[in-house]
């Protein structure tokens, strides 16, 4: 697991029982992991009185540090070793590595269900369609007479969940830069599937 020096200054801070007490890194923990697991979490759980005394922007560096830790293990599908070199090597001592190993077991298969669930390949398209609009007149009933298109694009994803089809609408002008660029895109790709 490689993690940037922001992060990794952060679990740093964490890992300090000065700043952090034993009550208040457990609570900053569970509240990390609680905002990755649960979409209904919000940021009332910083507001914890345990944590009330430290400064809200190291707090808030703090659980993103923790937050970014737990989804690189989840990524990498790490095992208790590897957590633990990590927090080593972040100043953790053998307690606190420990309650984030636990932690971590215990929330491991919803976390990489929610990961896998966010997929790996970008959508693929594979139709489009698309209708001439005539506009008369906008909500607040001023004429315009102007054109516009109703594009609709059809995708998949290859990991085989359904999407929804994406639709947009244009004027003309746009619409022909939108086919110039992937007019571009096509004579790129092709020059470099020639070399």
């Amino acid at each position: 697991m490689e993690l940037s020096e922001y992060v990794q200054s952060g679990l740093q801070i964490l890992a300090d029982s000065g700043c952090f007490s034993p009550s208040a890194y457990t609570v900053l923990l569970q509240t990390a992991f609680q905002s990755l697991l649960n979409a209904q979490a919000d940021q009332v759980a910083l507001d914890h009185p345990v944590l009330k005394h430290i400064d809200p922007t190291v707090l808030k560096h703090c659980h993103a540090a923790a937050a970014t830790c737990i989804l690189e293990a989840g990524k990498h599908k790490a095992d208790k070793s590897a957590i633990s070199t990590c927090l080593e090597d972040c100043k953790f001592d053998r307690e606190r590595i420990e309650q984030f190993c636990t932690e971590y077991q215990k929330n491991k298969d919803t976390l990489e269900l929610i990961l896998g669930s966010i997929g790996r390949c970008p959508l693929h398209i594979t139709d489009v369609s698309w209708r001439l609009e005539y506009q008369i007149k906008t909500s607040q009933l001023h004429k315009t007479y102007r054109p516009a298109y109703l594009v609709t694009l059809n995708v998949e994803n290859s990991d085989s969940r359904s999407h929804p089809d994406v639709s947009f609408s244009c004027t003309m002008e746009q619409l022909q830069d939108l086919v110039g660029k992937l007019k571009d895109a096509a004579k790129s790709l092709e020059r470099a599937s020639q070399m």
